[in-house]
């Protein structure tokens, strides 16, 4: 395998599957250094010593954000929380890019269109991470898969994924992108509106989600509304209202060790500003899953947001060194 040294990450088709698999396997070693198990003798000391990361955030973030920095702090490197820049205002994402390439060895964003995050990494000379966009979401997937593997016991091609609800979004993208690059078999179950139009040879739509789960090995959904949709809330209800994630869809799946995956918030339950509003609107306690199967022994969710930082730190291990 080449060296990942200075590459960037903006969507995981770019990747490999012996690179993807190498990426999950540092993850694993770095995770058992950090809670002081065994690890390769090569991964001793702060790897990321004297390294500087500028952290673009246009959107909001609570694990990408603290996930970031963890694993940045974790093996030696300084972090700068980014937001309301000039960049895109006063000043074009490729005269940014190119200050910012100058100051610093590596650039994470998570905003908007796909576009920037690609105009930094090509204008940059450093490695850029894709944080989040409108039609990708990669780091979110490494967490995911490793997740999966970690509760499975399989490898990531022995794996069957099932998505429920809004197959067109940035998570279900980056899942079906990454289901293809690892040969992870996807499943799709969302309302021909909320189908993407363009599938792998990985992924298999189905508009009946009973149907779908049948032998999955993860149950896997999002929210109904994306950051930015919030105006088309009342219409994702409707359509998604049966693609709710209960214990009777667990059990469909006809796998007792099934496990449930959300890459969070979820609005199982109504301890939020945003769920009371809804609920206050629509008389709608959950939304995309249950609070049974949230805190059911099938949820991983809690473990997958820990993932988010040990796979993130493996990224920036295996580009920065």
């Amino acid at each position: 395998m080449k060296s990942l040294t200075g590459r960037s990450f903006l969507t995981l088709s770019t990747f490999t599957n012996e690179e993807i698999l190498y990426l999950f396997d540092l993850a694993h070693d770095l995770r058992c250094k950090k809670r002081g198990l065994a690890y390769p003798p090569h991964l001793k000391g702060k790897l990321l010593d004297g390294k500087n990361i500028v952290l673009i955030f246009d959107k909001t973030s609570t694990r990408t954000r603290c996930s970031f920095e963890v694993a940045a702090f974790d093996e030696g490197a300084n972090v700068t929380f980014l937001t309301n820049s000039q960049m895109g205002k006063k000043e074009s994402i490729e005269d940014t890019a190119k200050v910012l390439g100058r100051l610093y060895d590596a650039i994470e964003y998570r905003g908007f269109e796909q576009s920037i995050v690609e105009e930094l990494a090509l204008h940059s000379n450093v490695p850029v991470y894709n944080g989040l966009t409108d039609d990708d979401h990669p780091t979110q997937v490494l967490a995911d898969i490793l997740t999966a593997m970690d509760h499975t016991g399989k490898r990531p091609h022995e794996l069957i994924f099932t998505y429920v609800g809004d197959g067109r979004n940035n998570v279900s993208n980056a899942l079906a992108i990454g289901a293809k690059q690892v040969g992870m078999s996807y499943h799709i179950a969302s309302p021909k509106a909320l189908q993407p139009s363009l599938v792998n040879e990985n992924t298999t739509l189905f508009e009946d989600p009973y149907e779908a789960v049948k032998g999955s090995d993860v149950i896997y959904t999002d929210v109904w509304v994306s950051m930015g949709e919030e105006d088309k809330t009342k219409e994702r209800i409707e359509l998604l209202k049966d693609y709710q994630v209960t214990m009777d869809l667990i059990n469909a799946s006809q796998n007792p060790n099934v496990i449930f995956e959300h890459c969070l918030p979820a609005f199982h339950d109504l301890n939020t500003a945003v769920a009371t509003e809804i609920y206050e609107s629509f008389g709608l306690r959950e939304l995309e899953v249950t609070d049974e199967v949230f805190r059911s022994s099938h949820s991983v969710v809690f473990d997958q947001a820990e993932n988010r930082m040990h796979t993130i730190k493996a990224l920036m291990v295996a580009t920065l060194t």
